[in-house]
């Protein structure tokens, strides 16, 4: 396992010795990596090789079989679920809400980790879950159902809702999954700034030119338990894709940077 120190130095999420596995099959060995504020860190590798399950871990909703994760040298375990919330937002793949809700509803629910208890949502509330949905070109959506969204429009409220949340931590798997190109440049930037303002923001995606656009970082999972982490630049190769994906990869230039392509 190599691991290729990132140009931030700043705190973030931090995982030492982490095994992630399922049915006694390791898939992830012994990650210890530092997600550093103020960078964005893209997870990729192929299908059923742990990018979910070690998201999923990364926010403290699965055990792992070993190591731990901590923020702010501290144990996800020592914080409360409220507290963590506080601090750590998930966007799951696949968002199922079951109640007739709004799409402003789902967005002020990323304020409840905020509401004290017995307490409604306030001005402010509001005012935060508004501009969460404006930044991801919903702002005309606020009483719509949801039951009457598209696939892509469900995931922009999603992230809405994670943004209203105004965390520090960012976790997200697949978030331009079902997005147009248009909406997944929109997603990728709006990530972008909340990690320049100095936030962690740790994805996977599918689109290793997204990542190196992008990211700062890239973690690369190869299903065997051996991982890959360092700069996009110094991980994102041709070699070390043809090598992720099993598939030869080539790498072009454009003018607004790296892109690949899988032959």
């Amino acid at each position: 396992m190599s691991q290729t120190a990132a140009n931030h130095t700043l705190m973030g999420l931090q995982c030492a010795a982490l095994d992630i596995a399922v049915h006694e099959c390791v898939l992830v060995k012994q990650l210890s990596v530092s997600f550093a504020a103020g960078a964005i860190t893209a997870v990729l590798g192929r299908n059923g090789t742990g990018k979910s399950l070690t998201l999923h871990t990364l926010a403290g909703l699965r055990n792992a079989s070993s190591g731990n994760v901590a923020l702010h040298a501290r144990t996800l375990i020592q914080y409360s679920r409220r507290e963590l919330a506080q601090r750590l937002s998930f966007v799951a793949q696949d968002i199922e809400e079951p109640f007739p809700v709004t799409a402003l509803e789902v967005a002020l629910s990323g304020r409840h980790p905020h509401i004290d208890f017995w307490h409604w949502e306030t001005e402010r509330d509001y005012a935060i879950a508004r501009e969460a949905l404006a930044a991801v070109d919903l702002q005309s959506f606020e009483q719509r159902s949801i039951a009457t969204l598209s696939g892509g429009e469900r995931r922009r409220l999603a992230i809405a809702s994670a943004l209203a949340q105004q965390p520090e931590v960012f976790i997200l798997d697949e978030p331009t999954n079902h997005l147009d190109p248009q909406h997944q440049l929109q997603v990728m930037k709006l990530l972008r700034s909340k990690a320049d303002a100095g936030c962690t923001v740790i994805m996977s995606l599918h689109d290793p030119g997204l990542a190196a656009r992008y990211a700062d970082a890239a973690l690369l999972l190869f299903g065997d338990g051996h991982w890959e982490f360092g700069s996009t630049a110094n991980t994102l190769t041709a070699d070390h894709l043809t090598r992720l994906y099993a598939t030869t990869t080539l790498e072009v230039h454009s003018p607004v940077g790296r892109a690949f392509i899988s032959v």
